[in-house]
Formats: structure tokens, sequence, C-alpha cells
């Protein structure tokens, strides 16, 4: 008997943003219109083509996908995804990169979307969710493993939730961006070319899974100076001029 599956390889944006309205976290989901996901939300996906690297499809898929082109920098690798059990019909392996926008672009669906949204990123004991108007989505619980996951995708896997494996993918991402909040943040691209620490803190929160008030500006100054460079004032309204900083990784 032929086992044989046809090899497919994708590349999986996890685009992040911030809206600074409600001072949320933001994920960018795209509601399927073709495949095995058709009417499915999940993340950014598209077909790696031959005359491409990786890097340059994800950056192509934001393109499509929102018609916005950015430079390189702003993309990273997340990891590789090859579970044999992802897809059933096919042997499909998945490279997923995390992109920081600093707008909150307009969003138009592009090809392979019925629709394209922001979704503010919001908290659980055990995983993160999304929310847009009624829809609501969550990560892959922090009590189930990846082996166990795969092992029972169908019986895990709601159909009223995400695409395929995507909430395992996201919630490699929000450990990876926890895990290095305290020597790479990269996420803070999300504030823009600069912030102040009390955004800065605001972006903290959601991924330390607390409230702002909780994060002493004080300590926070102490323990995380050292990742920032100061590059101005900005005066707002009322109360003292406020100090602008930027990531000093990217100075």
């Amino acid at each position: 008997m032929n086992t044989t599956k046809e090899l497919m390889i994708n590349v999986v944006n996890i685009i992040w943003s911030f809206n600074p309205t409600n001072k949320k976290v933001l994920i960018l989901l795209v509601k399927n219109s073709t495949g095995i996901d058709a009417n499915k939300w999940g993340l950014p996906t598209t077909n790696l083509h031959i005359d491409e690297n990786a890097e340059q499809a994800s950056l192509r898929l934001i393109k499509e996908k929102i018609g916005l082109q950015l430079p390189e920098f702003y993309t990273e690798q997340l990891a590789t995804f090859s579970n044999v059990a992802r897809i059933p019909s096919h042997r499909e392996i998945a490279l997923s990169y995390m992109t920081y926008l600093p707008d909150m672009t307009q969003l138009k669906p592009g090809n392979g979307a019925k629709d394209v949204e922001w979704f503010s990123v919001d908290y659980l004991p055990e995983q993160y969710t999304l929310h847009y108007q009624n829809l609501t989505f969550q990560t892959l619980s922090d009590k189930i493993s990846e082996t166990e996951f795969y092992n029972s995708l169908e019986s895990l896997h709601d159909p009223t939730q995400l695409a395929v494996d995507h909430s395992l993918i996201l919630r490699l991402a929000f450990q990876r961006v926890t895990n290095r909040l305290n020597y790479l943040p990269t996420i803070l691209l999300i504030l823009g070319t600069s912030f102040t620490l009390k955004q800065a803190r605001e972006v903290y929160a959601t991924f330390w899974k607390e409230p702002i008030s909780n994060i002493d500006n004080s300590n926070f100054r102490k323990t995380h100076n050292h990742l920032f460079c100061e590059v101005g004032m900005v005066h707002e309204k009322s109360g003292r001029p406020a100090k602008l900083y930027k990531l000093a990784a990217f100075s």
C-alpha cells in the first residue's frame, strides 16, 4: 500500500499590534474562504512559493492580507510545526513567523480570506483569549502537551475554535514573547519607534497576566531600564513630561 502523502510547506504569520485607546495587545486573524478550514478563523497563512525563502513569504503574506510592505527586521522566525497529524489529508509543514506592527492598519480581506480583523488579547490562568465583537478564541491550555494535542487532535479541536493547530502555534508565540521580556522584548515594536515606560508596562501586563497597577513603575525602571535607550520627551496634556525610549537592541 502506498502511504505517501503530498507534501506542502506553508508559512504562518502571527501579526501583533496595539490599540492605544483601550491599551490592548492585538493579534490579526483571518476567516478562511477556501480549503479544509473554510469559514473558520485562524492565523494568516500562505503557501511557500518555489522562488522565495520563508522570510520573504512571511512579508508577502502581510502585503497580500492587509496591503502593507515592511522592512525585514520586523519579522522573526518562531518555530516549525511538522507533526504528521497536522492535516489528515496530506503532509503539511508550517513555518511560523512573528511580525510587529506599530499601527492598527485598516484591514481588507485578501486572497483566500472572507474576513480579517484585529482581535484583542486577554488572559485566563492557563491560556490567553482573543476577542472581537461576539467572537472569542483561546490559545491551547498550558495543561495540554503538544504530543497530547496532536494525538487527540480531533477530540481536542473544537470546530468553533481556531483552524488546524493555530491554538498551539499561538500558545508558543505567547510563551516566546513572555520568556524574552526580561532580555529582548521585541514585542514593544508594536508601540512604534518610541514609547513611554507606562506604555511598555501596559504591554508587559498582558503577558505577565496581571493588571498594570501591579507593575510598580520604579521597580520596572530598575529591572528593565538597561533594555531601553532614552530618545526624548513627550509633553502630555497634564502632568510632568514623560521620557520617551526605544529598544536598545535596535539603536
